[in-house]
């Protein structure tokens, strides 16, 4: 079984069809175990508001501090990155993240569930960030775009069924029997770890020159920020997020209450909204292929614009298209920005992803910081308003989007 299932993963593999489908399933799983935490809570958000009462802009925001942790974690991998194996990191990391996880069952506070968020986020922070240096690093150019791809496609669909466990064992089971099934889904993702991934130590890979593993992280960071194209992928990156948290969160405070009045149940079944992203989003890797990084981005960017109008009209048709449109119009532009940063840097392509991570949860926060306020002070419009603003703001810095002569290559 492990060398049938090393195999999934190894980038030099028959050239078949069955092949490339177990690759890409496996990439999936990787990914939808790896991120099923880090927004499945939004589906009972409502709940844990009344739960532990307070504001819906102060459960909003403890929710979504697992983006800090993301934001640390991805910070910490870039200063790591050269040091730690990749293999074992994504496994230890995932192990890991079930013990806050559970704990998130008896927290007794806003303040210690926020803390155990912010946990979350660091451990998942670490597993994606290395599984996303290890798909740059062990793939070729022409395979790259489509392993990125399968792998935002396997966090699109960690938003669906993430969403939908949470509220169906929410709803059944209670609050705390739902963070105990999490915590089983994490495990789960080690396990599939250990299977798949092959040991990177043991893969032949040309080795590091001397000179690259004297320099120090700063330096590198350093060289990743004189890069325009670069620094203009992790401010995409902060956009996006912005976006898609303060669409996705204060939206279930909207649905709960009339025209829509949904109950628990089906807040869970709304999120079947990303169910098209799943099959839109792996269509990336191809666009970018033929059409380049910047006029995918574009059009990814203006799918998601078309949604803000019909979030605001009040019907149901209306809204479920609107998240529909937003769910695929982002992952899109996710999944585009995300392979560019690791095509379009120079050197330690770890560090890269470690940074573009740190910016797109960061970008993550600030929407659940500042889409909550507006929500607080303007209502459901204001919130629109300020997700508008983030997607214009990407759509500009897609213009600097031309990776590097040797990038390109």
């Amino acid at each position: 079984m492990s060398k049938i299932a090393e195999a999934a993963l190894a980038p030099a593999m028959a050239p078949h069809a069955s092949g490339a489908l177990l690759r890409f399933v496996v990439i999936v799983l990787t990914a939808l175990l790896t991120t099923v935490d880090l927004f499945a809570v939004q589906a009972i958000l409502p709940a844990l508001t009344a739960a532990y009462g307070v504001s819906p802009a102060a459960m909003g925001t403890a929710v979504n501090a697992s983006t800090f942790g993301m934001a640390v974690g991805g910070l910490a991998v870039a200063i790591l990155s050269r040091r730690i194996d990749r293999r074992w990191g994504v496994l230890v990391s995932l192990a890991a993240l079930s013990v806050p996880t559970a704990l998130l069952a008896g927290a007794p506070d806003l303040a210690v569930f926020t803390a155990l968020r912010v946990l979350q986020g660091l451990c998942m922070a670490a597993a994606f960030t290395l599984t996303l240096a290890y798909l740059g690093e062990n793939y070729s150019a022409r395979d790259a775009a489509g392993a990125f791809a399968a792998y935002i496609t396997g966090n699109v669909a960690s938003n669906l069924f993430g969403r939908l466990i949470s509220a169906s064992v929410a709803d059944h089971l209670g609050l705390a029997p739902n963070f105990y099934v999490f915590a089983l889904l994490n495990l789960a993702g080690a396990v599939l770890v250990f299977f798949t991934l092959k040991n990177t130590k043991k893969m032949e890979c040309a080795p590091m020159p001397a000179a690259m593993t004297a320099r120090s992280p700063l330096s590198i960071w350093a060289e990743h920020f004189r890069n325009p194209a670069l620094v203009a992928g992790f401010a995409i990156g902060f956009c996006i997020l912005f976006a898609f948290i303060g669409t996705y969160t204060y939206v279930n405070f909207v649905l709960v209450k009339a025209p829509y009045a949904l109950g628990m149940q089906a807040l869970g079944f709304v999120y079947f909204v990303f169910a098209p992203s799943i099959a839109t989003t792996p269509l990336a890797g191809r666009a970018v292929a033929r059409f380049g990084a910047r006029p995918t981005l574009w059009t990814s960017l203006a799918v998601a614009a078309v949604a803000l109008p019909l979030m605001l009209l009040g019907d149901v048709s209306a809204m479920m298209t609107g998240l529909v449109l937003m769910g695929v119009g982002t992952f899109m532009a996710q999944a585009t920005a995300t392979g560019f940063v690791s095509r379009a840097a120079t050197t330690d392509r770890g560090s890269a992803s470690g940074l573009y991570l740190a910016s797109y949860f960061l970008g993550g926060l600030a929407g659940a910081f500042v889409c909550g306020q507006a929500f607080m002070m303007f209502g459901w419009a204001g919130t629109v308003a300020a997700i508008g603003l983030s997607l214009a703001a990407a759509a500009a810095l897609a213009r600097r989007l031309t990776p590097p002569a040797r990038a390109a290559a």
